[in-house]
């Protein structure tokens, strides 16, 4: 794919391409010529209870991000929070709460993202989790060859 500035993308997220528009990628100040472009932000909240098969549901989502080939997938575990059940679960020591919040970040172009959504709908069950997507612009400092 050929982007505005003349140079070869690769038509996934991390290539060397224009915004998703077709419009040229965004210059940053820093040094070395930072890109931004657009994306969209998949978070997912769920317990660090919940499973899939025996298996963390946080876990199963990365690994089903990965397999379909997505840009990015992380895991941040809360310390506290409270969802539909209202009750607050917190890590504090004098607690015996469990179930902490958990939330996996995924990032990618919009189309991709939108086609990763079915993948939720049979892990994530009602009341257990919820997702959230968000419009965001990527900004990379450097580059990294570890993938």
């Amino acid at each position: 794919m050929s982007t505005a500035d003349g140079t070869e993308g690769t038509g996934t997220l991390g290539g060397s391409r224009g915004g998703t528009d077709g419009s040229p990628a965004v210059r940053g100040a820093a040094a070395g010529g930072v890109r931004g472009e657009r994306a969209l932000r998949l978070t997912v909240f769920v317990g660090d209870t919940d499973l899939s098969r025996h298996r963390p549901l946080a876990s199963e989502i990365v690994a089903r991000a990965h397999r379909a080939g997505l840009a990015g997938a992380s895991v941040f575990r809360g310390v506290e929070g409270f969802g539909a059940s209202s009750r607050v679960h917190t890590e504090r020591l004098l607690s015996a709460s469990g179930d902490l919040p958990v939330a996996v970040v995924i990032v990618d172009d919009e189309a991709r993202v939108r086609a990763f959504l079915p993948e939720l709908d049979g892990l994530v069950g009602e009341g257990e989790g919820l997702a959230v997507l968000d419009e965001v612009e990527v900004v990379r400092y450097g580059t990294r060859e570890d993938g």
